[in-house]
């Protein structure tokens, strides 16, 4: 019997206990929810405020402009616009710009290499030919480069058959070297004479241009006549910009070959001497 009531006392204890517990459970949860719900509430508020906060700070910083390609940005450039301002003419110009420069870059590489050690040379091409060697003599020039090599080596093509044929010989030599180095000075010639006139054209038709639209204005201002003649003068500079630089590299090639005309003269006169002396 006490352990049957011992039994029953335990289970009714248990009862009243998880009766009690219960709503207390149930209580802490729906407080528990209600806390959750509330910080969840507060989180969204705060963060409704930052991104408000964030939008703002945005919208008053200064936007940075996007990098413009590289083409867009040279079409922009005043070397463009004054390229465009100077009218139909200055495609003329530049025409002439691009052969003048291409002209002058292979002038100037052809007649470096043309050079050559004139005095190194006919010491020893003298030398082996005061020793009876022409075929050593004929090496030597064969080796060199130059205008002054190759005329040597057709004189002395020419030695077993006498002065006179060698003289002959370095006369045609000396002709085609000539002709192979003033190639392309007509050309420089040409853009030196041409440019500053071709300038000269386009400022004329821009002067026209600028007189038709002062005679079509109605009220004729100090800065309508002033632009107009501007831009007309744009042609006239660039040809004069073409021109100077093209003429003074002319006149330099010019001297650098006259330089060489000498050299060969007085090469040539001197392998003349050592070859008549040998026949004497």
């Amino acid at each position: 019997m006490r352990r049957v009531f011992l039994t029953v006392s335990a289970g009714l204890m248990v009862l009243m206990l998880t009766g009690t517990l219960s709503p207390l459970a149930a209580q802490t949860e729906t407080a528990a929810e209600t806390e959750g719900m509330v910080a969840m509430a507060d989180s969204t508020l705060v963060d409704t405020m930052a991104v408000d906060s964030l939008a703002a700070v945005i919208e008053e910083a200064p936007v940075e402009p996007e990098p413009e390609p590289a083409a867009s940005g040279f079409a922009q450039s005043g070397l463009v616009e004054f390229f465009n301002k100077g009218g139909k003419f200055m495609w003329g110009l530049l025409f002439l710009s691009i052969v003048g420069v291409a002209v002058i870059i292979e002038r100037g590489i052809t007649l470096h290499k043309a050079r050559a050690d004139v005095r190194k040379l006919m010491e020893q091409v003298v030398g082996s030919l005061k020793k009876g060697r022409l075929d050593e003599a004929l090496e030597v020039c064969a080796g060199m480069r130059g205008p002054i090599p190759q005329i040597l080596h057709a004189g002395l093509m020419r030695a077993k058959k006498g002065t006179e044929a060698v003289e002959k010989a370095i006369q045609i030599a000396g002709i085609i070297e000539m002709s192979f180095l003033e190639r392309g000075l007509i050309i420089l010639a040409t853009v030196a004479n041409v440019a500053p006139l071709l300038g000269f054209l386009g400022t004329v038709s821009g002067m026209v241009g600028a007189f038709e639209a002062i005679a079509q204005a109605e009220q004729v201002s100090a800065k309508l006549v002033a632009s107009g003649i501007s831009e007309a003068l744009i042609t006239t500079m660039t040809g004069l910009m073409i021109a100077i630089p093209t003429q003074v590299a002319h006149n330099l090639f010019v001297q650098r070959i006259d330089r060489f005309v000498v050299e060969m003269e007085d090469s040539a006169a001197e392998l003349i001497d050592v070859l008549a002396a040998m026949d004497e």
